[in-house]
């Protein structure tokens, strides 16, 4: 039997569980009854709640194969303690269910009650409570507050909160704001929407999974997917409309960066770092990734892929206003759009196509729009259809919309890591970050639609996937049928493994598959591997590089070559 505490942490936004802040218990549950388990969580609980004065919170829980996650709600100014009472109430039950001693719950109480009183900040809640009485955006965190966004935004340390008589709450204003998530797709997605803004003359803020951006400076390197990037993107004055990528783990982790955005898009699900934060199979992933439409205000679009399954089901499945993208003007759900006169962005005889109240416009081909490679990457054909439909949603001009398509580049400048496009020696070279079976397929798909006398490509991959997995991704970049594969160590992406044992669990599973053992090889790192093959490449060759580390020094050489 196994009952074991995974993970406590705050909940700060609308979530997976439901759209209040508290705290969650991530527990390991295995041969026995999980309802049990649950009951017994309940009710210990319940008896916190009412010792602890709480009468007025609620809790709830999610089921998933080997666990459950328990959540407690709680005031914004209790979050740490009401972590600490979630866990206390696990312990309990615990405790109970292996018939061990019972704890010393009433000196518990008591010692919480006192950090209780050390943690709780009236003025913060009555600071809150004024501003969404006042619709005004109120974004806290432990050192600061701040109230509206962009250019009219106010901040404040936590330990030093202004008056609430002192406001002028028709000073603060929102600025148009959109949540990018999925599977793949995102960072693009944010970074190309903001050409397209760029275009209609608004200084656009970006967080990604790479940097956070206003305008042309980047604020600072890192992943800034979560809440914390959105705090700062939003209190920066210089941010006139705002693209949040959001990911999986900044949904699970905290929820939602803010409560209310004006468009949500979702670009794909697909098979991704499962078995995190209780998210064990594709479909939990995809009601995972529809969270963003919790964020929604009550005007709100929510963008999805019609042609992908997965984002299909989620979306048929909302209650929300829907704009529907697909390459297939023939799709039965764009078809239904047209019909209802509602939103859809779509591809009709290679134009890219927006629809809304019974007017098609068609914007561009899809073949001159850069990032589509004269329209065999059909994956960026796919980003390009939902941002379309996000910044329509936002209200952005059809000239600015096509001249962002026009001016964004497969370039390190434009979408680094994201299939950019170098030239040596008259082979064309490939770098791409792609590294899920999905992401990878895509760049394979496209390599292998473009002209070429041989095609060479270098890929490894992180060792915290199963062997399953790496032989997965290994048979998405066989399909390139390529002229020499190879396999790249990665140090930094080990995880528990040693050294040499991906190349070789790679190695074995190509040479499985037919591939000549002579047109395998490996490298000790990306830089390497990238060296080699160039050494090989010949004028009319394609060289696909999909590089997980050592991405700024190979850009770097490449630029400089």
């Amino acid at each position: 039997m196994r009952i074991e505490l995974d993970e406590v942490r705050r909940l700060t936004g609308p979530n997976l569980l439901w759209d209040k802040p508290g705290a969650i218990v991530d527990v390991f549950i295995e041969t026995i009854d999980p309802t049990k388990v649950v009951l017994m969580w309940q009710k210990h609980m319940d008896v916190m709640l009412q010792h602890f004065g709480w009468q007025d919170q609620s809790h709830t829980f999610r089921l998933y194969t080997g666990g459950a996650s328990f959540a407690l709600s709680a005031p914004m100014d209790a979050l740490y303690v009401a972590c600490d009472l979630a866990e206390l109430a696990w312990d309990c039950c615990v405790a109970e269910i292996l018939g061990q001693p019972a704890l010393d719950v009433a000196t518990h109480i008591k010692d919480l009650q006192a950090a209780l009183t050390i943690e709780r900040n009236p003025q913060l809640l009555a600071l809150l409570a004024s501003a969404a009485q006042h619709n005004v955006t109120c974004l806290a965190d432990d050192d600061e507050i701040s109230l509206g966004m962009g250019g009219t935004v106010k901040t404040w340390s936590v330990a030093t909160l202004p008056e609430i008589t002192g406001q002028d709450w028709q000073d603060f204003r929102d600025i148009p704001c959109a949540f990018v998530t999925g599977t793949n797709g995102k960072s693009t997605s944010v970074r190309l929407a903001a050409h397209m803004a760029k275009a209609a003359g608004l200084n656009a803020g970006v967080t990604s999974t790479d940097f956070i951006k206003v305008g042309d400076d980047i604020i600072d390197h890192g992943d800034y997917s979560g809440p914390g990037g959105a705090r700062m993107l939003l209190r920066d004055p210089r941010t006139e409309i705002a693209f949040l990528e959001v990911a999986r783990g900044g949904i699970l982790r905290r929820g939602l960066p803010i409560s209310k955005v004006d468009a949500a898009l979702v670009t794909n699900v697909a098979s991704d770092h499962l078995g995190q934060y209780g998210i064990n199979t594709v479909e939990e992933l995809a009601q995972a990734k529809f969270v963003v439409a919790k964020g929604l205000s009550d005007t709100g679009v929510l963008v999805v892929n019609a042609d992908n399954e997965l984002t299909r089901q989620q979306g048929l499945n909302s209650q929300k206003t829907l704009c529907w993208f697909s390459q297939d003007e023939q799709h039965p759900l764009i078809q239904q759009q047209l019909k209802d006169q509602a939103r859809a962005v779509f591809v009709k005889d290679g134009m890219l196509v927006y629809s809304h109240e019974g007017q098609q416009v068609e914007l561009i081909q899809v073949n001159k729009i850069p990032m589509t490679f004269n329209g065999t990457a059909s994956h960026n054909i796919e980003n390009a259809l939902g941002v379309v439909g996000l910044c329509k949603a936002l209200a952005l001009p059809n000239a600015a919309i096509v001249q962002g398509l026009l001016e964004f580049s497969s370039n390190a400048q434009d979408n680094p890591g994201r299939g950019n496009v170098y030239q040596r020696n008259g082979a064309q070279i490939i770098v791409d970050f792609a590294h899920n079976q999905h992401s990878m397929q895509a760049i394979v798909n496209m390599v292998k639609s473009m002209p070429a006398k041989r095609r060479l490509v270098m890929f490894g991959h992180a060792g915290d996937r199963t062997d399953k997995d790496i032989q997965d991704l290994t048979l998405a970049v066989k399909e390139l049928q390529a002229d020499c594969y190879l396999v790249s160590e990665i140090e930094k992406y080990l995880r528990g493994r040693e050294l040499g044992d991906i190349s070789t669990l790679v190695k074995e599973y190509l040479l499985s598959l037919g591939v000549d053992g002579n047109h395998i090889h490996s490298a000790a790192s990306p830089f390497e591997g990238m060296q080699y093959l160039l050494e090989q490449a010949r004028e009319g060759d394609v060289v696909l590089l999909f590089v997980l580390d050592q991405r700024d020094e190979i850009h770097r050489w490449l630029s400089a070559e």
